[in-house]
C-alpha cells in the first residue's frame, strides 16, 4: 500500500526521533506506515499509542476522583455525639454491674436500695387499700403465727447481710407481715421488707417449718434486690424496643423483638431469680432453726395438686414459665440439703433444740390466747 495514500491526521517523523502514530486510521495503514518508517530510517524508534490503552492517572487526578470527605457539620453534629453516647452507655453499663449475694451471680442493677425501699413503701400502702377488708387483723391467729415465724427469718436475714457484707434495705426498714383472705396459694414481698401471705397458701403449708420455707424464699428476694434488678432490666428492654421502632417504623421488627425478648431474656432471668431465692431462703430458714426439709414437703404437695394426682400428667414446658418447674426445685433442694442440715444441726443440735423449745412455748401461748385449736401444730 502506498504510504501517502493513507488518510493520516498527524505524522511526525525525522531521523533520531520517535514516530508517534495515533490509531485514527485503518490497521493496514498502520502496517504500511511502520514499514515505510523502518525502511527509510533503520535506527528510528517507533512508539504506537492506541486510544484504547488506559492512560496514566496522575496523583492529582486520583485525589480528584476519590469520594469527598463528609461535611464538618456531619462530623460534629452526628458522628461525635454518637461516639460520645456509645462511650457513655458502655461506662454506665459497667458502673451498674453488681454481684448477687451468696451466689455471686453477675447482674445489672441501676437502682439504689433507698429508691427501692421508697418504692416498696408506696406499693405497700397501695396494696393495703386494694385488699381492704380482706386483710386479717394483726391479732388473728394466722397473722400472729406469720409474724412470729417472720421475725425469726428477719433476724437471720440481718445476720446474713452482716456476714456477706450485703448492701440492701433489710436493715433500714422494719419488717411487716400482712395476711390476706384469698383462695390464691401465693405469697410475695415488696422492697422495704413488706411480705404478703394469702390464706390459700395454708392448703400446702401445715406447720411453722413449712411456713418458714415460704417466708425465707420471699425475704431472699429482698436480700438479693431482685426488684431493683427487674427494674433495671426493664429499662434496657424498653430502650431496645424504642430502637426497634426507630429502625423499622412499620413495627415488624418490634413484633419479632417482643416475644424473642420474653423467651430468651425476661423469662430465664425470672426463673434465675426464683432459684436464687430458693437457695438463699434455704440458708435463712436453717439459720433460724427451722427444719429445711420442710420445703420439699410444701412443693411436693403443690406438684401433686398441679398434676391432679396423675404421675403421668403433662405440664407446660419450663422455658415458657416465670418459675422453675417443681421437678427442678425438688432436685435443687436435694442438692442444697446437706449444707442446710449441717447449719441446722450445728453445735450438735443444741442451739436449735433450745430455740425450737422456745418456739413451741410461743405456739402454746398463742393457742391459749385464741379459742379453738391452733392451726399450726
Amino acid at each position: 500500500m502506498n504510504f501517502l495514500s493513507c488518510p493520516t491526521r498527524r505524522l511526525a517523523a525525522h531521523f533520531g526521533s520517535q514516530v508517534v502514530i495515533r490509531n485514527t486510521f485503518p490497521s493496514s495503514c498502520v502496517a504500511a506506515t511502520i514499514k515505510f518508517a523502518t525502511t527509510r530510517a533503520p535506527s528510528l524508534s517507533l512508539r504506537f499509542q492506541s486510544r484504547t490503552t488506559v492512560p496514566r492517572v496522575s496523583s492529582k487526578q486520583q485525589h480528584a476522583s476519590s469520594p469527598p470527605p463528609p461535611p464538618t457539620y456531619i462530623i460534629l453534629g452526628v458522628l461525635v455525639p454518637a461516639a460520645g453516647l456509645t462511650l457513655t452507655c458502655i461506662y454506665a453499663y459497667n458502673s451498674c454491674l453488681d454481684y448477687a449475694p451468696y451466689t455471686h451471680r453477675r447482674r445489672l442493677i441501676a437502682t439504689s436500695p433507698e429508691w427501692e425501699a421508697r418504692t416498696g413503701h408506696d406499693q405497700y400502702r397501695t396494696y393495703l387499700k386494694l385488699y381492704g377488708n380482706d386483710v386479717l387483723p394483726k391479732d388473728h391467729r394466722a397473722s400472729v403465727t406469720v409474724a412470729r415465724v417472720g421475725s425469726r427469718i428477719a433476724a437471720a436475714a440481718k445476720d446474713f447481710t452482716r456476714e456477706n457484707n450485703v448492701i440492701n434495705s433489710i436493715n433500714s426498714s422494719p419488717f411487716t407481715y400482712t395476711v390476706v383472705r384469698s383462695d390464691d396459694a401465693n405469697a410475695f414481698v415488696l422492697p422495704g421488707n413488706h411480705a404478703f401471705v394469702m390464706t390459700g397458701l395454708f392448703k400446702y403449708v401445715h406447720n411453722e417449718d413449712e411456713l418458714a420455707s415460704i417466708l425465707g424464699h420471699e425475704t431472699a428476694h429482698n436480700l438479693a434486690r431482685h426488684a431493683g434488678e427487674r427494674v433495671s432490666q426493664n429499662l434496657i428492654v424498653k430502650m431496645l424496643s424504642y430502637l426497634a421502632l426507630l429502625i423499622d417504623p412499620s413495627g415488624m421488627l418490634f413484633s419479632l423483638f417482643v416475644p424473642a425478648e420474653a423467651l430468651f431474656y425476661s423469662l430465664p432471668h425470672s426463673r434465675e431469680h426464683e432459684i436464687e431465692a430458693d437457695e438463699i431462703g434455704f440458708i435463712l430458714s436453717s439459720e433460724a432453726c427451722f427444719d429445711p426439709r420442710a420445703a420439699k414437703k410444701v412443693f411436693a404437695r403443690m406438684k401433686h395438686d398441679a398434676d391432679g394426682g396423675d404421675v403421668h400428667a403433662v405440664t407446660p414446658p419450663e422455658f415458657v414459665s416465670t418459675h422453675p418447674g417443681y421437678e427442678t426445685r425438688l432436685s435443687n433442694f436435694d442438692e442444697w440439703m446437706p449444707a442446710a442440715m449441717e447449719r441446722f444441726n450445728r453445735d450438735d443440735g443444741q442451739k436449735c433444740y433450745a430455740i425450737r423449745q422456745e418456739m413451741k412455748r410461743a405456739r402454746q401461748l398463742a393457742a391459749a390466747m385464741h379459742d379453738g385449736k391452733e392451726k399450726f401444730e
